[in-house]
């Protein structure tokens, strides 16, 4: 019977005990996690892709500015932030924009439950201009306090409208095709893209894109306030 007592509460004792030596995660920069690999670094900005196979599990890692991030999977991803339980699966499509603000530092690991590899294309802005433009470039896909994001869809053979950049701003393609960029004064290029390519541009432009490919392309310009 003392024996029964015993293991009785020895048994009754072993979650508590496991829980008291239950080691609690220590999130990491999120440059410095695994999946998360930093392509672009200057005074204004963090550019990371990221790269997360099917079935895998981000690092618990922490976001401290403001953030955006370009889609480039269609994929169901959960959310997980530090010490709260795990989101539902969340569809994550080819050209979605999110815009973050980074008032709050977010902690959070990310897990792919596919199908397929996750990828996105992670902004971090290191610092925010000292006065805001009042003049937006094009229809405002998202915006935080540091930049705004314009999304792009063009059919084959369609072009965009004349648009100026008046502050630094990134390109961003989402799909693969031939875009032609083609400047006020009538000079063009074109460059055959693939997804997750990009171009930071530290200056003032006024331009239209063309997709000059057979089938619909989209494109994200991200440009500081």
């Amino acid at each position: 019977m003392k024996t029964w007592t015993i293991c009785a509460l020895s048994i009754a004792l072993t979650p508590f005990v496991a829980a008291q030596n239950a080691v609690a995660p220590v999130p990491v920069p999120v440059e410095e996690e695994p999946h998360h690999h930093v392509l672009l670094k200057n005074e204004w900005i963090v550019l990371m892709r990221v790269s997360i196979p099917e079935g895998e599990r981000t690092l618990y890692h922490t976001h401290s500015p403001d953030r955006g991030a370009v889609e480039l999977s269609k994929v169901f991803v959960t959310l997980q932030k530090i010490n709260e339980l795990e989101s539902s699966p969340l569809p994550m499509r080819p050209g979605d924009v999110s815009m973050a603000s980074g008032d709050q530092p977010l902690t959070h690991r990310v897990h792919n439950v596919g199908p397929g590899t996750f990828e996105v294309v992670d902004i971090e802005f290191l610092k925010r201009p000292q006065q805001a433009s009042k003049a937006a470039a094009a229809a405002i896909a998202g915006e935080n306090s540091s930049a705004r994001a314009y999304k792009w869809t063009l059919a084959p053979g369609a072009t965009s409208a004349m648009h100026a950049h008046e502050r630094p701003y990134l390109i961003i393609a989402v799909t693969a095709f031939p875009l032609k960029m083609t400047a006020a004064d009538g000079q063009s290029f074109t460059h055959d893209v693939k997804p997750g390519d990009f171009h930071w541009v530290d200056a003032k432009v006024t331009h239209s894109l063309s997709n000059e490919g057979s089938s619909e392309a989209q494109i994200v310009e991200i440009e500081l306030k």
